[in-house]
């Protein structure tokens, strides 16, 4: 199969679509990355990414019930996918074996 390249940004979404597990949609996804990088998002920064990982197969989306709450709308919920999940475990042992040239230098 291809190797199909995943962004910082996709990867950082990834990850938080993973965490939130069945529970994820594009504003939840972006209010958590905001907290954790400590900065604003787009929302439709999000959106692209998630579409982007879903025609490559890294997650998978379903629709949830109408609420009167959203004026009608129904929620778009994404999960990831073994494929998914495969490539988030690819990153995280590129970045690892990486990490792990660094020398032990001292800063003192």
């Amino acid at each position: 199969m291809k190797h199909t390249p995943l962004g910082e940004f996709e990867e950082l979404v990834l990850l938080t679509v993973a965490a939130q597990h069945d529970e994820a949609y594009g504003v939840s996804i972006m209010e958590s990355l905001q907290k954790k990088l400590e900065r604003k998002l787009n929302i439709s920064a999000i959106h692209v990414a998630l579409k982007r990982m879903e025609d490559k197969g890294f997650i998978s989306s379903r629709f949830g019930g109408i609420t009167n709450d959203r004026g009608g709308r129904r929620k778009k919920f994404y999960v990831i996918t073994a494929l998914g999940k495969s490539m988030l475990d690819q990153q995280y042992a590129l970045r690892s074996s990486i990490y792990l040239t660094i020398p032990k230098i001292s800063f003192s």
